[in-house]
């Protein structure tokens, strides 16, 4: 079989990409070149309705020329020179950036580690087929479960090479398998949908289809006749499935490019206490078989493990080279790269565990909400106001009582942080892993 990424041949593309700009007059450059392939099926009813194979090989450059500089981006087999001198012009054109620029070359990464993000198995699309097949029908066979909005499995691998004017030169290649599947129960107006999926980097770590499938049809069933509840102020318990949307608030809160923007509502309280007690949260961009994870920045930069958070004390920004410029900081390794110009962004985020079971504490808030579903996105990161649609159950004596839907929970973030309760169960699922959370005192807008 050809082979699916060139590697070398992409280290090649950038270096070309990196001299043409220099031919051109950049004082400085950097290039990317990326290459993806994906495969999708999607099955519905037992019968398959979509299937879907791509393949992008794609290119950007980033020049310099003093302060200024200009992004641009394209297609293999694109004139590189007419490319890079385009460039150039761009960037003799653009207003000066004095915090824009390549990393520091003390900074860069020279040896990689094995972070084991690469699953060579290419799976047939007969094979995917069956796996989407099987989820559902795992999903359709649960008791109460009336019709199947669809299933899908896929796998993609990727490659990135890097390359900068001043010394650095990279790559690597990642994989990605999973599944998934959407389900309706019960009829006419009182159907409810829920669903269930599973993402690895390797084939080997993913749940069976039966078991994805059975979690799905078993949390539609359970959703049926909701009931409406009364506007109050009540503990809210996130399910993990939700609970990871809090990491989302708080990475976005404390990204450089929002710290320098002064558009955040944590923008004074680097050092300080922002979360309760015991809460720690650390970001790992080296965690073997991470979908986080990669062996150098978006710049080239060493990315190590670092405490975010640690007993409730905010530590660090997210920081690429320009926001940490700004900020008369040292960037920490978070920039992430895509075509265009690199930006801060968090890896593999985990607010760490703590005593409880989740069973112990729904029982300990006794009467309360426990939301497995949110509806759309309702967080400020500049005021820290919170609000969003919700559904779930009802808690009562400390026991799932009965589903509620149409309802809204609100509060603000600053107040929620500072009120979290983890309790101990950690599920792997994607970049960002969280436990089941409890959070006192929001606000149930009901009926």
């Amino acid at each position: 079989m050809t082979e699916l990424v060139d590697l070398s041949a992409l280290q090649a593309q950038a270096q070309r990409l990196v001299d043409a700009a220099r031919k051109a007059g950049a004082d400085a450059a950097d290039a990317v070149a990326i290459r993806s392939v994906n495969e999708v099926v999607s099955v519905r009813l037992g019968a398959t309705e979509k299937v879907e194979h791509s393949e992008n090989d794609n290119f950007g450059l980033r020049v310099f020329v003093g302060q200024c500089n200009a992004t641009i981006s394209a297609t293999f087999g694109a004139d590189v020179d007419e490319l890079a001198a385009r460039a150039v012009a761009m960037a003799r054109t653009a207003p000066p950036d004095a915090y824009a620029g390549l990393a520091d070359p003390d900074r860069l990464v020279h040896a990689f580690a094995d972070l084991d993000l690469l699953d060579t198995r290419i799976p047939e699309t007969a094979a995917l087929v069956e796996r989407a097949v099987a989820t559902e029908d795992a999903a359709r066979a649960v008791a109460g479960v009336t019709n199947s909005g669809g299933a899908s499995a896929y796998w993609s691998r990727a490659g990135v090479a890097l390359v900068t004017s001043h010394g650095f030169s990279g790559r690597y290649e990642t994989s990605g398998h999973g599944h998934s599947v959407s389900v309706i129960a019960g009829e006419g107006t009182g159907m409810e949908r829920d669903w269930e999926a599973s993402g690895k980097i390797h084939l080997d770590d993913l749940k069976a289809p039966d078991v994805v499938g059975r979690i799905a049809g078993e949390r539609a069933v359970k959703r049926l006749n909701p009931r409406k509840i009364d506007t109050q102020t009540a503990t809210i318990v996130y399910d993990p499935r939700v609970s990871t949307g809090i990491l989302g608030a708080l990475t976005g809160a404390i990204n450089g490019g929002a710290i320098a923007r002064k558009t955040s509502f944590l923008k004074d309280k680097l050092g300080q206490r922002v979360m309760a007690a015991g809460i720690r949260i650390t970001d790992d961009p080296k965690r073997r078989r991470g979908p986080g994870s990669r062996p150098f920045d978006g710049e080239g930069v060493a990315a190590e493990p670092m405490d975010l958070v640690t007993d409730g004390v905010l530590n660090t920004w997210i920081l690429d080279s320009a926001s940490a410029r700004e900020l008369g900081l040292a960037t920490n390794g978070r920039a992430a790269r895509g075509l265009g110009a690199p930006g801060a962004s968090a890896t593999n985020v985990l607010l760490h565990p703590g005593d409880m079971t989740p069973e112990d504490l729904i029982r300990s808030v006794g009467t309360g909400l426990y939301v497995t579903d949110f509806i759309g996105h309702g967080s400020n990161l500049v005021t820290g106001d919170y609000s969003r649609g919700a559904a779930g159950f009802w808690i009562e004596n400390g026991e799932l009582a009965y589903p509620v839907a149409e309802i809204t929970v609100a509060g603000n973030l600053a107040d929620m942080f500072m009120r979290i309760v983890p309790a101990n169960d950690i599920e792997y699922r994607g970049s960002f892993t969280a436990p089941t959370l409890a959070i006192e005192g929001l606000t149930i807008a009901g009926r």
